[in-house]
């Protein structure tokens, strides 16, 4: 999959900018940028040290292109353990296109998606999960999902799966041995330990893998739809919490009939809110599509906010309501709108006091942020107690798959079966474990994997 070109991209956006930055790496990428550059000391490039930067000319046809700054990486101290060079040019669209196509006529080649992260992986710079972690980097929007490459990125989880795997694989050697000397009926692999061994990297990977739900709350935000009667508030929430005009607000009942939808960061969080049609029964063919959007969001939400008007709310509705949208893996919060209005029936009021409920005036920030502090105290619930999170499905598959072999390697263990059959099962394991760090991998993952990169990366 990967061959010894010297490789060039624009490391910066495409467009105009103040700055730009462009990439080279490979076996040429030093010499053939020391034909093109001209030193303002007349250095020469290849006599330089590594991590040094270097201010002149680039130069097409003995014609000054640009004035540049050189940045010299010499393999294998560089992010792609290769030579590498990062020119620093003027962000002119122009200026880039020539540079590029310049070191193109002398032999360089345009880098694939992802490349220079590629190439990192494959010269053992970082392994499979910690470059998938630098894709994840680049596209965070967000405290949490940045926090969570981040981590990623420090390889503590690669660290910790490595440990696993090689405890398997000490007492796969040891089974190993074992068939090696069945004529002796000699025992390596002491059982008993091999089974508390089995039960701990059980409950090792059941939290891992159970980490994966916060893992996607933290790297794609969490859904919230708002529901509740027509004239409930919940456009005038929606608008609140985003402090602008972003849906209609109106007392004419029905006039949200379709699902409007933006994106808030709350303490780091990204909430992806959903305004709603009202629910209510009606005629309209039009307001009854929007009701039946209403019922999908809902369903694809992780948190409920159930927006009612305390005099205008019957509290069989909203038991009814509740009902019908509760499933386990959906929190449910019941908001009561329009606190400045006197309450008319006390003892409705009261008769929701059994459930969880949450005060708002929907029109004023400053009622608001109590509902904010409650939904970071539901995503907080949501959070597992581990310093690993799981967030790449890859890796959650994989997780699954070497999970279910080690419940087969323990089953086998209470059945007393032979070595060579536990043997296979240990052996899927580790490969499973594997291929998250890509110690054991294929061109087509790669492929899926680095195809997802920006090309400068």
């Amino acid at each position: 999959m990967l061959n010894n070109e010297t490789i060039i991209a624009l490391a910066t956006p495409n467009g105009k900018g103040a700055i730009s930055v462009i990439r080279i790496s490979g076996s040429n990428a030093i010499a053939s940028t020391e034909k093109l550059f001209k030193s303002k000391n007349n250095k020469v490039l290849s006599q330089q040290s590594s991590h040094t930067v270097h201010l002149g000319y680039l130069l097409k046809n003995g014609n000054e292109l640009d004035e540049v700054l050189i940045t010299l990486f010499k393999g294998p101290f560089s992010y792609t353990g290769e030579d590498t060079i990062e020119i620093s040019c003027h962000g002119s669209s122009y200026i880039q296109k020539e540079i590029i196509d310049l070191f193109i006529e002398n032999g360089i080649r345009v880098a694939n998606p992802g490349e220079f992260t590629l190439r990192a992986f494959i010269n053992g710079k970082m392994d499979l999960n910690q470059a998938e972690a630098v894709a994840d980097l680049i596209a965070s929007e967000n405290e949490g999902s940045h926090n969570l490459a981040m981590q990623q990125m420090k390889s503590g989880f690669s660290n910790d799966l490595k440990k696993l795997r090689g405890e398997l694989l000490h007492f796969s050697s040891m089974i190993e041995l074992e068939l090696d000397f069945s004529q002796e009926d000699v025992e390596f692999a002491e059982r008993e330990e091999f089974r508390k061994l089995t039960n701990t990297i059980k409950s090792e990977l059941k939290t891992l893998i159970d980490s994966f739900q916060s893992g996607n709350v933290l790297k794609n935000g969490i859904s919230v739809a708002i529901a509740g009667k027509p004239n409930a508030g919940k456009s005038s929430l929606l608008n609140t919490l985003l402090n602008e005009e972003k849906a209609i607000v109106s007392d004419i009942p029905g006039t949200t009939r379709d699902s409007i939808e933006d994106s808030l960061v709350i303490n780091g969080i990204n909430f992806r809110f959903t305004d709603t049609a009202g629910l209510r029964d009606t005629n309209d063919v039009i307001e009854s599509k929007g009701i039946e959007k209403t019922k999908e969001k809902i369903n694809n939400a992780k948190i409920l906010l159930y927006l009612f008007d305390i005099n205008d709310t019957d509290i069989n509705e909203i038991k009814s309501s509740l009902k019908t949208f509760k499933r386990k893996d959906l929190s449910i919060l019941l908001v009561r709108n329009k606190i400045d209005l006197k309450i008319q029936n006390k003892k409705l009021f009261n008769d929701l006091n059994q459930f969880e409920l949450i005060e708002i005036s929907a029109t004023e920030k400053k009622s608001v942020k109590k509902l904010k502090k409650r939904l970071i105290r539901e995503v907080d619930v949501l959070n597992p107690y581990t310093d690993t999170i799981i967030s790449n499905s890859r890796h959650y598959e994989a997780l699954i798959k070497a999970l279910k072999a080690i419940e087969e390697v323990n089953k086998g263990l209470k059945n007393n079966l032979s070595g060579d059959l536990l043997s296979v099962d240990i052996k899927r394991s580790v490969e499973f474990l594997a291929e998250i760090t890509g110690d054991i991998t294929n061109d087509d993952v790669l492929g899926n994997i680095f195809a997802n990169f920006c090309i400068g990366k």
